[in-house]
């Protein structure tokens, strides 16, 4: 994925783009091509041709072929675009696409579920991996000294410093672990038998 076609961009048949790529220069560059699927997942994706490319406001702006009315932009709306991965520059060590971390499953060195990637944000210096597991959202930094990228099996082996995935968990999580510590103090939500022996009632009549 190198961008998503957002709406029309004034009379004569260009689009605005958000891009999905560091490149957009190069992705959208005149005479450029790129696929979008127009006919559902079932149809072979069609190509793209750049005619016009410019940037405004920080996005690209651009024209494809055929594409020459407001109306014709407006047909544009919503498209995903994207390049062969046979395309794509090779990229120094430790660093990935992100096409290549999205969906992968993380797991802690002593193999607990974390959950799996969902969203990568930052730049790439500082990217940071939006993981949604079991226990809520978690946020960990994309770095070599504690994570282990396998992208041939789309995992994620993590290290994280002591309490890392505790702050950053979302607020849902930390609310339930919340209820949970005074459901505790009630002696509600702990086994049976400790509550028989607080005085909480048969066990046999829970």
């Amino acid at each position: 994925l190198v961008g998503r076609i957002a709406r029309p961009h004034g009379i004569r048949g260009e689009v605005g783009i958000d891009p999905a790529t560091g490149l957009p220069e190069e992705r959208f560059a005149e005479g450029a091509t790129v696929f979008a699927e127009r006919g559902g997942a079932a149809a072979p994706p069609e190509a793209m041709t750049v005619t016009a490319f410019r940037m405004h406001a920080g996005r690209p702006i651009v024209r494809f072929e055929a594409s020459e009315t407001m109306n014709d932009a407006e047909a544009l709306r919503g498209l995903e675009l994207r390049v062969p991965e046979s395309e794509l520059a090779a990229l120094p060590e430790n660093v990935w696409y992100h096409h290549q971390l999205l969906g992968s499953r993380v797991r802690t060195k002593d193999g607990r579920d974390v959950g799996t990637v969902t969203a990568i944000s930052g730049p790439t210096e500082r990217s940071i991996l939006v993981i949604d597991g079991p226990e809520g959202q978690s946020l960990v930094p994309l770095v070599a000294a504690f994570c282990t990228v396998d992208v041939a099996g789309k995992t994620i082996e993590i290290d994280p410093p002591e309490g890392l995935l505790e702050v950053n968990l979302g607020s849902d999580w930390r609310k339930r672990r919340h209820e949970e510590s005074e459901e505790a103090e009630r002696g509600e939500g702990v086994p049976a038998s400790d509550r028989a022996r607080r005085g909480a009632g048969d066990p046999a009549a829970e």
